[in-house]
Order: structure tokens, then sequence, then C-alpha cells
């Protein structure tokens, strides 16, 4: 394996690991963004901006457009973007949380947010992540900050077998029951818990001032480069945090040109995105709106930009399964390390149309990099993604793309090493 895609794959394995709440994540591409020369925008103030300028935004700690504005008006050159999300399936803590057995044992009590695989869940160190509210001791405002609460160390056991001799014929997840979290069996500790108190010594400040929570269990073991060659990444979260992490290393490594290259990171994905965060929201309108308006241009500019625009909504694609190959379509089975997929859906779930990945598939002959499609087998309903949302709202021409991949939405993902690195080439290429 070249060391490039070795070290490309290190590199997602670190950003992932830095994020382990879709928090952490826009707060790890605010370092990397600072780093390189990035500005950053406050969403409430007037922009000021310039030809070539390089500038960030977010919205509510958990989305982000980062773009670098073109050298000529948006109602000519138009916008290129690339769209992801930085949340994943995960299992969040609930309000007042504690829960004892006895005098001894102490769990948490949990709900589970979107879609993830819950059986893969169980039997592996969690911890916990997220942001805090805290009330500012001086002006009195409401703060956030992301928060790893260092000393919970936790884990969902399974039932032994003796007592479910059923467990491998089928077993049903109760998610209010089996998916508590059990984080200590001393006595003294479980009298004395209190998960405010904790957070309020993390982030050193009064326990009064900690007004509020949202906390999410973690997988604790780090994401590991597997295969006889070196070939496959196992770790969790890729979905889409591997696309994030892409997209950002492509703008930031891309020259200033025509066009205003934009790499968007909504939050609230996996639970369809409806809310203000989210990619069903003015959250992407108003921000090529505002960059229109703040290059001095005018709302008639802005909607001739819409027309010259490009979206490529990159999101991780189902990868043939090699125990379940019943399940892909006949004729369509994207291999990992094959080349990134082109997702299509005569439904328009995905946006592609024949002229869009027909554009996508031009910029993968460019960057030399291989090229693969995926269409649902025709008993199978299958996902969605961000695009139908923005192509509806905005009308620009989209193509739905994302890397092959095994286990989505299990605590521990599949990836191929040298698809990391071709979707890098081919956002790069777009970029250009």
């Amino acid at each position: 394996m070249k060391d490039i895609y070795l070290k490309e794959a290190g590199e997602l394995i670190s950003f992932i690991e830095k994020s382990p709440s879709r928090f952490h994540a826009v707060e790890a591409a605010h370092l990397v963004l600072n780093g390189a020369g990035f500005q950053e925008l406050d969403i409430k103030e007037k922009w000021k901006m310039k030809s070539g300028g390089k500038y960030y935004v977010t919205k509510n700690d958990s989305s982000m457009a980062v773009f670098i504005v073109g050298n000529k008006p948006v109602s000519n050159a138009g916008f290129k973007i690339i769209g992801s999300h930085t949340d994943s399936p995960a299992i969040r803590i609930k309000p007042n949380p504690e829960m004892t057995v006895g005098e001894t044992y102490l769990k948490l009590n949990t709900e589970v947010y979107g879609g993830p695989i819950l059986y893969s869940w169980f039997d592996r160190p969690l911890g916990l992540a997220g942001r805090v509210a805290i009330q500012d001791e001086e002006t009195g405002k409401i703060i956030s900050k992301p928060v790893k609460v260092d000393k919970v160390k936790t884990i969902i056991p399974s039932i032994a077998i003796h007592m479910n001799r059923e467990v491998n014929s089928g077993f049903t997840v109760d998610k209010q029951k089996d998916l508590l979290p059990f984080i200590t069996s001393i006595e003294e500790i479980t009298k004395k818990f209190d998960l405010k108190q904790m957070l309020s010594e993390q982030l050193n400040v009064e326990k009064e001032r900690v007004l509020d929570f949202e906390l999410y269990l973690y997988d604790m073991a780090q994401g590991q480069i597997i295969g006889l060659d070196n070939d496959m990444i196992s770790c969790s979260q890729m979905d889409d945090l591997a696309m994030v992490y892409a997209s950002l290393k492509a703008l930031i490594e891309a020259p200033v040109g025509e066009s205003t290259k934009i790499a968007m990171f909504f939050d609230n994905e996996e639970i369809g995105s409806k809310t203000m965060q989210g990619a069903d929201s003015p959250l992407l309108s108003s921000i090529l709106e505002r960059i229109t308006l703040g290059m001095g241009e005018d709302r008639e500019s802005y909607l001739r930009a819409l027309e010259n625009s490009f979206v490529i909504s990159s999101d991780m694609a189902h990868a043939l399964h090699p125990n379940a190959q019943e399940k892909h379509d006949p004729t369509n089975k994207p291999l990992i390390n094959g080349g990134p997929v082109i997702k299509i859906s005569t439904n328009f779930r995905y946006t592609s149309d024949s002229e869009s990945a027909a554009y996508f598939e031009s910029l993968c002959k460019l960057a030399n990099v291989p090229v693969q499609r995926f269409v649902n087998h025709s008993n199978e309903r299958g996902g969605s993604t961000i695009a139908p949302i923005t192509a509806g709202r905005l009308g620009i021409p989209s193509v739905d793309i994302g890397n092959p991949m095994l286990s989505m939405h299990s605590i521990k993902e599949l990836c191929g090493v040298m698809d990391h690195h071709y979707l890098i080439k081919v956002f790069q290429e777009f970029y250009k």
C-alpha cells in the first residue's frame, strides 16, 4: 500500500478520534481551519469579505460552512459546493439519567438517536461526550462548550447465553431496557454520583452554572488500518465524518479560482434534517445569499448564481457485502477500494441524473480515479441523503456520491484506504 494512502487514512482516523461527538467534529475542523489561514465569521454579524478570502461560519456548534470566495462575480461563476453531515447514529443520555439497581449498581438512562445497529454497541468500552450549556458568570448569557467526560468509562453488558438461549436465533433489543450503560458497582460511588457536578469539575466551573447538556455515548476503541495489505479502515462515525474530512482537506488545499468554493457540513441528517442547523433549513440558502450580497452583488445575482452552481452530496455508499450478495442489485455491485460510487434512484431518493452523474464521472477521469455506480436492489427501499432536500430548496443540479463501505451504522464501520485517497483527489479536481 502506498505511503500517501496510509498517511491520509491515518489522518482520517486521527480526525475522528478527536471527534467523539458532532460538536467535537466542528471544533476539530475549526482548529484545522485556523491553522490554514481561514477567518471565522459571526453568523449574527454583517460579513466583510474580499475576493480570494478564506472564511468559515458555524451554526449551533454542530454545522459549518467553509468557503473560498472566487475572483469572478458569483452571478456568472456560481458556487461549487460539497455537502456532508457531522452527525452519526448514536445513543444519547437523557436528563436526570441516574438509575440504581439496589444500593450498589448505577446505570444511565438513554434514548436512541437515528438508526444505529444496536447490537454493535454491546460489550465494548464507551465514553461520554457532547456539549454543555453554561451560564456566563459576568454577562449571564448562555454559552456552550464541547466536553468529553474523562471520568465516565462505561459499558452496555449483554445477557449471558445461559440466560437467553435463543440469543443466536434472533434478539430484539428493548431500547428502554437493554441500552442502559452500566457505570459502577461500588455502592459508595453510586450514592455520591452527580453528573452535573462531574461536568462542572471537567469544565472548571461552578455546578450552578451548568444548566443543561447534550451527551452521547461513543466508542472508546481507536480506529485501525486493517487487511492483508493494510487496505481497509475500521473506525467509528465514518458515515459521515470520512466525507467531512475529505472535503475539508480538499478545500484547504484548493487554489483561488473563478467560482466560490464551499464545503458544507450539516447536522441532523440521520434524523431527517428538519432542524435549524440541518439541510432542511434556510441555512445553506442564507449563506449563499449573504456571500453574494457581501461581495456587492444583488438578489438577482444570487438567483443567477444558483443556476451556475453545482452540488456534490457526499455521503457514504453501500459496498457489496461478501456474506449477503443477494441484498445487492445484480448488475451494480460497488467494491471496497474500487473508487467512489455514484448513487442512483429512479424515485430520486438520490439526486443523480444522467447529466450530473456524467459530470462527476468526468471529474474522476480527470483525477485518474476509478468510479462505480450503486442502485438499490429492487426489493430494498434503501436510504436517502441531504441532496434531495437541498435540490428541492435551491434548484441547484447535484449528484449523490460516496465511498463504498460495509457495516454502515454499526459502531465500527469499514471502508477502503484507497477509496479515501481517491475521493480526496476527485474533490481536489472539483475545486480546481
